[in-house]
């Protein structure tokens, strides 16, 4: 499965204003319920916060990737906040962060492991550096696909 098949524009904001991590999270879940991505936000913020507080997401370069499985999650998405100011967040650099791919992936869905190849595949694009420059000077969502194809 590769990220581009996954990406929807109805979960992507390349103007997002966030004042901490706390907001981002609860506004880029609610993209989700809305776009019928998870059924219950409540227990998708549960299951993603649980996940944070296990590791780092915050991978560097001003990038997080907030993920975690939930029992919540209708089907596979991504939902993608490029944020017009950093926020705080914990991550490898101790850099603040501005760009966000926040997975919803199902509890069920271990077969052939998709959370794990789409995080795989998105740690691969986000390894150059061109990709995260790209990313984050993105105006449109035809913009992000590019990186991904």
């Amino acid at each position: 499965m590769e990220i581009a098949n996954v990406l929807d524009s109805a979960v992507v904001d390349l103007n997002m204003e966030a004042q901490n991590k706390d907001e981002a999270l609860k506004y880029l879940s609610k993209k989700l319920k809305d776009a019928g991505y998870i059924e219950n936000l409540d227990m998708f913020l549960k299951d993603i916060y649980y996940r944070e507080s296990l590791d780092l997401t915050g991978i560097g370069e001003g990038v997080a990737i907030p993920h975690g499985q939930s029992e919540s999650v209708k089907k596979i998405g991504i939902a993608i906040g490029k944020l017009n100011k950093p926020i705080k967040w914990e991550t490898i650099d101790g850099k603040d962060v501005n760009l966000i791919f926040l997975f919803a992936v199902s509890k069920g869905n271990v077969e052939g492991n998709p959370h794990l190849k789409l995080l795989s595949s998105l740690a691969r694009r986000l390894a150059k550096k061109e990709n995260i420059k790209a990313l984050k000077e993105a105006k449109t969502f035809a913009d992000i696909l590019q990186v991904f194809k």
